[in-house]
């Protein structure tokens, strides 16, 4: 009885084919595969990038006038806001009961004459006035908010009250305040070794320790060595209205690099 099989040759000539496929399959395509999860990795690091620094820029923008400050190269501090609008600078002699601020003593209520957007709470702060970068910080130009009720429709469309009450320095022309949450006072943005991070903190907030904190929410990870710049000069322009954050933000992963830049515009007019 005949026995089918491969013969030795069939074999080796089996695996010499199957190694030169191997090859060229190895030759050919692994380049292309590589370049796909390249850019795949430059991608992904450029969205993380792309997305901190707006993160980062919406902060800035929403900034309390004056409240930027520069701590180091890779961390700086600003107040956040989350409402803000324009107050009764003088009373009503027409219809009376009104509440108004007067800088030349101490004011235990105001009324808000333009939408708030966003009500706050008995807790959070009101900023008036704000010039210099220390006076929020201190205390100067800040009160804390006791309660927000709603007067006579004549008077406003909402009312803030003090405890203590609190004597704010001259404010703008047009009467604006902002106001601050109590649940972040501060804010800071700083990198720790691969990790850009926003850490919130009271307005006395030690800046040297806060900067070195890595219990802040995670904005952007795998930031390359010395990959994190931010550069900020209130009298960068002409002005001090002219006030300009420079963010620079490397980020590294497997071998592939990514730098975004990105500047932000700081309103310092209070």
């Amino acid at each position: 009885m005949k026995q089918r099989g491969f013969t030795l040759v069939e074999l080796v000539m089996v695996i010499v084919i199957t190694g030169a496929i191997a090859a060229s399959v190895v030759v050919f395509l692994k380049p292309a595969i590589d370049s796909y999860f390249d850019t795949r990795r430059r991608a992904d690091l450029t969205d993380i990038a792309d997305t901190a620094l707006r993160r980062v820029a919406k902060d800035i923008r929403g900034a309390v006038p004056n409240s930027v400050r520069s701590v180091s190269s890779t961390c700086f501090q600003l107040v956040p806001t989350i409402a803000g609008g324009r107050y009764r600078t003088a009373p009503d002699t027409v219809n009376g009961g009104s509440e108004f601020v007067d800088t030349s003593v101490a004011t235990g209520a105001f009324d808000v004459l333009s939408s708030l957007g966003q009500t706050p709470a008995s807790g959070d702060w009101v900023v008036i006035g704000n010039q210099n970068s220390a006076d929020v910080y201190t205390g100067v130009s800040r009160g804390a908010i006791s309660a927000v009720t709603t007067p006579a429709a004549t008077a406003g469309v909402a009312r803030i009250a003090f405890n203590p009450v609190v004597q704010f320095p001259l404010g703008s022309d047009s009467g604006r305040f902002v106001v601050v949450p109590n649940a972040e006072q501060t804010v800071f943005y700083s990198c720790v070794g691969n990790t850009l991070y926003r850490t919130t903190a009271a307005f006395a907030a030690n800046q040297a320790a806060t900067c070195a904190l890595t219990s802040g929410a995670v904005v952007a990870t795998d930031v390359a060595t010395a990959g994190c710049t931010f550069v900020y000069d209130p009298n960068q322009g002409a002005t001090q209205q002219g006030g300009f954050v420079w963010m620079q933000l490397n980020l590294s992963r497997s071998g592939e690099n990514v730098s975004l830049a990105h500047g932000v515009h700081v309103d310092n007019v209070p």
